[in-house]
């Protein structure tokens, strides 16, 4: 019988989790944000499920908002609550 987590299978995940890094960022336009509370979603190029964004997730300086329409890159993270935008960039 075979291990199911031996050495072999991290050496798997890891080659797989590299190969990610070094693939583009996901790139969306913005579906819509609420400045105000500070939320919105990102509707992914790929035609994937809408992502939630929270303005802390916004990369720049100053007051942090997205506008409707806007073309953004971003990474996606895990939240409690599901898919999360995170490193959020304007292009």
């Amino acid at each position: 019988m075979a291990a199911a987590a031996g050495p072999g299978h991290r050496k798997a995940v890891h080659r797989t989790q590299k190969k990610r890094k070094d693939r583009e960022m996901p790139q969306g336009t913005v579906k819509w944000f609420n400045a105000e509370k500070g939320f919105g979603f990102i509707a992914p190029e790929d035609g994937s499920a809408d992502v939630f964004v929270h303005y802390t997730e916004i990369q720049g300086t100053g007051f942090r908002t997205l506008e409707e329409n806007q073309k953004v890159e971003f990474e996606i993270g895990h939240s409690p609550k599901g898919p999360q935008a995170t490193g959020v960039r304007s292009l």
